[in-house]
């Protein structure tokens, strides 16, 4: 209770110096309205700021465990709200700068010259630039969940294997990731995306892990959606961090195994095959190739390893290619390049590029770059490629902006 007082207090704190600072850019906005649309426009800031704050108080009151959709609401509104006015900031900052070197000048004039002493004027410019950028992020962030949330995309990729059989020659895999069913909140447009996978015609189908946000029965409402996904070769899973239970407070070590164990039947019960450090053979007349999955293995930050790839690849040694699926992408470098060398393509979700960022023609960026090197689409080094998918679903922020939930088709040929 101490920790989350002081947590409570220190961002009520930073909110009202946040507030206090932009109100101050505020003011020169409205200089010139009447006195009395003055009074309600600060009457109407300070409530917002009040109103603000009785929501962290709310979100740090709130059991995640029960109000997990609630307190998503209250951190993106939140949060949209307060990195917006934050851009605003560093604008006022930079015109403070400004007024600072003018006031310092001032004191080296001559008297008649001198300003020293009196008020020097906030930049409107300035001012209103940062509202406009400021303004911008909000309205990008507003739109990401109004229009991007549900905007699936189908990425389209060839991988060549000097290896594989020519029974698999053009083999079709379609991989989706990171669903956050408890995420969702159109049931319809999650309909459309399941409808979207089913119309690419694959041969086998993966899933890269994080199903769920926390708990099992966040699968409940979308079993009926999901299970519609089949393949000729089958679906296949993994389990990705957040499908472990970690980041709820759980009312006993027991009920977080129990959840594990449920989350288990829901994969059963969808169709899909679940691989936990195993792997499975998939045949086309005589030719076979080797799937592989594991649980968590990240290389990041607090990312747990629960995986463990010498149980997964046990008894794979005469297959000629094999095809892991692994939750997080940093689990290449830190261990498959490094000491599975026959791993010829590994499959990957996690970072859901963020949720935000710029691709066009070609380009991407995203700020999860700066965490991960390999943070979407498609990376080869030697003779070993990995693919990391966008991610299905959104997790905290509910809406993508720039960086669109994905569908990727990938298709075997033989070099």
């Amino acid at each position: 209770m101490p920790n989350k007082l002081f947590i409570i207090a220190f961002f009520s704190a930073l909110m009202l110096l946040i507030d206090w600072y932009v109100f101050n850019g505020l003011k020169v906005l409205i200089s010139n309205y009447q006195p009395i649309t003055q009074r309600w426009f600060k009457t109407g800031f300070w409530i917002l700021t009040a109103t603000n704050i009785l929501m962290l108080v709310t979100f740090h009151s709130l059991p995640t465990h029960q109000f997990w959709g609630l307190k998503v609401v209250i951190a993106t509104f939140l949060f949209g709200q307060y990195f917006g006015k934050f851009v605003w900031i560093l604008f006022l900052f930079i015109d403070d700068i400004i007024r600072f070197f003018r006031w310092t000048a001032s004191l080296f004039q001559t008297k008649t010259e001198s300003v020293a002493g009196t008020k020097i004027s906030r930049s409107d410019f300035i001012v209103k630039a940062g509202l406009l950028a400021g303004g911008g992020i909000i309205a990008a962030l507003s739109w990401g969940i109004y229009s991007g949330a549900y905007d699936y995309r189908v990425k389209r990729r060839s991988i060549t294997l000097k290896n594989l059989p020519d029974s698999f020659d053009g083999f079709k895999i379609v991989q989706i990731s990171d669903i956050h069913s408890g995420s969702f909140w159109n049931t319809e447009a999650v309909q459309r995306g399941v409808q979207m996978v089913l119309d690419q015609k694959a041969d086998v189908i993966f899933f890269t892990g994080d199903l769920v946000n926390n708990e099992a029965s966040e699968m409940k409402p979308y079993m009926d959606v999901f299970n519609k996904l089949t393949a000729p070769h089958g679906v296949f899973s993994i389990f990705g961090n957040h499908d472990y239970g970690d980041y709820v407070q759980w009312p006993s070590s027991e009920a977080k195994i129990q959840n594990l164990e449920d989350l288990k039947t829901v994969h059963k019960e969808l169709g899909w095959r679940l691989l936990v450090d195993e792997h499975e053979r998939i045949s086309i007349g005589n030719d076979s190739i080797g799937i592989l999955g594991i649980g968590n293995w990240g290389n990041k930050g607090r990312f747990p390893k629960y995986g463990v790839m010498k149980k997964a690849v046990e008894g794979t040694e005469d297959l000629p290619v094999k095809l892991l699926l692994s939750h997080d992408p940093s689990h290449w470098r830190g261990e498959v390049l490094k000491e599975y060398p026959d791993i010829d393509v590994m499959f990957s979700g996690h970072t859901h590029g963020m949720q935000f960022g710029v691709e066009v023609a070609g380009y991407k960026w995203s700020p999860i770059k700066y965490m991960y090197k390999e943070w979407a689409d498609l990376h080869k080094e030697g003779h070993q490629h990995l693919y990391v998918n966008r991610g299905f679903g959104f997790l905290g922020y509910p809406g993508r902006f720039g960086i669109l939930p994905e569908i990727t088709v990938i298709e075997l040929k033989k070099g």
